[in-house]
C-alpha cells in the first residue's frame, strides 16, 4: 500500500498515512483535528542489487563507443568525459 504525506493547515504538523488507492484522502489532522491536505512528495522507489541499471543504464556505466570516439554515443556522459 502507498504511503501518503499530509500537512495540517492549523498546527503545521506533517504526518504520513498508509492507504489503499481506493481510500478517501484524510481530511483531519491526527494531532489537533484541524484540516489536513495531501502533500506532493517524492516516492520511495529504490533499485536494489545489480541488473539493467547497474549494467548499462546508469551514468557510471562505461560506454564502448566512448573509447572509440564513435558519433553514436555523443550524448552519453561517459563519451563526453572521454572526448573532453
Amino acid at each position: 500500500m502507498p504511503l501518503y504525506e499530509y500537512q495540517c493547515e492549523d498546527c503545521g504538523r506533517r504526518f504520513e498515512v498508509r492507504q489503499k488507492f481506493s481510500d478517501a484522502p484524510v481530511s483531519e489532522c491526527v494531532q489537533c483535528g484541524g484540516r489536513a491536505r495531501k502533500m506532493v512528495s517524492r516516492g520511495a522507489f529504490t533499485l536494489k542489487g545489480g541488473g539493467w541499471y547497474d549494467q548499462g543504464y546508469s551514468q557510471a556505466a562505461s560506454c564502448s563507443a566512448a573509447s572509440s570516439g564513435s558519433e553514436a554515443c555523443a550524448s552519453c556522459p561517459a563519451a563526453k568525459a572521454a572526448n573532453g
